[in-house]
């Protein structure tokens, strides 16, 4: 798949346009989780917001046009989150497959970019508890990434 520009998110294009096929509507009997990550594939990838992104990346939907937009905000504050926790969005990054980063390599060197701004004595922090402590650790072991 072709990566889309980050100039390009300015003009309004969907996951449904960026990631083809369009995504069908979601079964009847779909959860609510797919059935809002249904919906958020016919919104602009521009205006998806840390809540959605974690949502769709933690789902693995298109993480190669997510990604990116993903990091822009990270890059801003590491901390930032959805609904969950502080930090939520960087650790639906972080547990991406691997080899998302092998055919990613410029974004493997963004997430370590903000991987050095995680302060351990941050006051949201979460040490090696819960999914994100899990992923830094994870991520810091040999082999890690």
């Amino acid at each position: 798949m072709t990566r889309p520009e980050h100039a390009s998110w300015a003009h309004g294009p969907t996951l449904d346009e960026l990631d083809p096929p369009a995504s069908p509507a979601a079964p009847p009997d779909a959860t609510r989780l797919v059935r809002r990550a249904h919906e958020l594939r016919t919104v602009p990838v521009e205006q998806l917001t840390t809540e959605d992104l974690r949502l769709l990346l933690g789902q693995r939907v298109a993480p190669a046009v997510l990604v990116p937009r993903a990091l822009d905000l990270l890059a801003d504050d590491p901390w930032c989150e959805g609904h969950m926790y502080p930090g939520d969005l960087l650790s639906a990054v972080l547990r991406l497959p691997a080899d998302h980063w092998a055919r990613h390599p410029e974004d493997l060197v963004r997430v370590r970019g903000v991987l050095v701004r995680v302060d351990p004595g941050h006051p949201e922090h979460p040490g090696t508890d819960g999914p994100l402590g899990q992923a830094l650790v994870a991520w810091q072991e040999p082999g890690g990434r």
